[in-house]
């Protein structure tokens, strides 16, 4: 990528930079449009450093988007895009907002909402563009103006700094809190639905922590006959806790998140969940339960501004059929979630590099906090994770104990070639 070192005029004498131009077009070989050359140029002759030009370049190239390997062991890894997805879009047109039936105006819930609300068990479904826009969305469509009751424990802040009270205040809802910190029971909700009249009760995950000791949480079914419709956040989008997609047994590691079809069996109203966590789609938000509710999430006029395009829709629709299949493997997170120990021992030692080691990946991306899953990787003696960073692709690893680990469960085995060039490259 490192094009030709520019050379500076001299005039008389005196040592000129070279035109802003020129030194532009030195660095075509990077790759970059040329008004970002221009951009570079500018800006080391700025610095009185033209010899920084290449330099900066490679940086401008290396900032853009890149395929990398992700050997990190966070499966849904939030700064890497959480849930890899494998969905080719096809070139042309598609029939986002067509009824190929009457040739009329159709709905983008009738095609990949519809196949998730299958799914999950649900009436009907509605998508948007992330899991904080859902649950914006449902609060600004049943609660405005009105009340809705939240745990003091399920308060929490996701990344980035967006908290539940403020989402809840830009929805024009009214926060209601009930319980501790700790404990909060069925009565705490009903003191709240006699004095304050809500609209909602909103059950949120509590995504990235767990609170554990003298504890207490009220259920969803522990709520749900209180005559006031009560809306699960359950945030990690798994839809169903018996797996049904995956051979054998439930993991393990998955005891205790709750899932879209439990939680609506159990009495939940709406479910809101994303679709880059457990679900192992492309980033959205997904509101599924009764159709009542969701037709008029549908027609709020925040539901135009929060809907993803055909391409979110095209890869949610492959995720949902996929799943109708029962064909986990067709979803890569599950085929990394799932595949045996051993495997990926084997992997490890066929890569030839460093000393195979057993080690533990995490869920991450906000699901199954506090849990890890057996894995195997690739240890090596000291930091090397900005050489591996370097490499073409990327390859990202984790650095612990004074050793630079390469977590293959987070590595797809066509990868393999690339992480064993990457540490010959060391």
């Amino acid at each position: 990528m490192r094009g030709p070192r520019p050379s500076p005029a001299v005039v008389y004498g005196v040592v000129r930079p070279p035109s802003v131009d020129a030194l532009a077009r030195q660095l075509a070989g990077t790759g970059l449009p040329h008004p970002l050359l221009v951009d570079v140029a500018r800006q080391a002759i700025a610095a009185d450093d033209p010899a920084s030009a290449p330099a900066r370049a490679e940086a401008m190239a290396r900032s853009l988007l890149h395929p990398v390997v992700n050997a990190t062991g966070v499966l849904l890894h939030t700064n890497l895009g959480r849930a890899p997805i494998a969905v080719a879009q096809e070139r042309g047109y598609a029939n986002l907002e067509l009824d190929l039936g009457t040739g009329r105006r159709g709905s983008r819930s009738g095609h990949a909402a519809t196949l998730l609300a299958r799914a999950a068990g649900a009436e009907a479904a509605l998508v948007v563009n992330n899991g904080a826009a859902a649950v914006l969305l449902v609060l600004a469509a049943l609660a405005p103006g009105r009340s809705v009751v939240v745990s003091r424990s399920e308060l929490v802040e996701i990344g980035g700094g967006f908290r539940v009270p403020d989402v809840l205040a830009q929805s024009g809802a009214r926060l209601v809190e009930v319980g501790t910190t700790n404990r909060t029971r069925r009565h705490d909700y009903e003191h709240a639905v006699a004095e304050h009249d809500p609209a909602l009760l909103l059950k949120i995950h509590q995504s990235n922590f767990r609170i554990v000791g003298f504890t207490e949480a009220a259920t969803v079914g522990d709520l749900a006959d209180l005559g006031v419709a009560v809306v699960a956040d359950i945030g990690s989008g798994l839809l169903d806790a018996a797996t049904p997609w995956l051979p054998g047994p439930p993991p393990a590691w998955l005891a205790g998140e709750p899932a879209a079809r439990q939680t609506l069996a159990e009495g939940a109203a709406l479910v809101t969940f994303s679709g880059d966590k457990l679900l192992g789609g492309p980033q959205a938000g997904i509101v599924a339960g009764d159709a009542g509710l969701v037709a008029r999430c549908a027609r709020h006029p925040l539901a135009r501004a929060l809907r993803p395009g055909s391409l979110v829709l095209g890869a949610l629709q492959s995720t949902a059929l996929a799943y109708l299949r029962r064909d986990g493997d067709a979803i890569p997170f599950w085929r990394m979630a799932s595949t045996p120990v051993a495997v990926l021992r084997g992997r490890a030692a066929a890569i030839g590099s460093g000393t195979v080691v057993d080690c533990l990946s995490v869920p991450g991306g906000g699901s199954a906090p506090g849990v890890t899953i057996d894995s195997a990787g690739i240890a090596l003696d000291g930091d090397h994770a900005a050489a591996l960073r370097a490499h073409d692709p990327p390859v990202i690893a984790r650095v612990e104990d004074a050793r630079t680990v390469l977590d293959l469960r987070t590595v797809d085995p066509s990868d393999d070639a690339a992480v064993a060039q990457a540490l010959a490259a060391l």
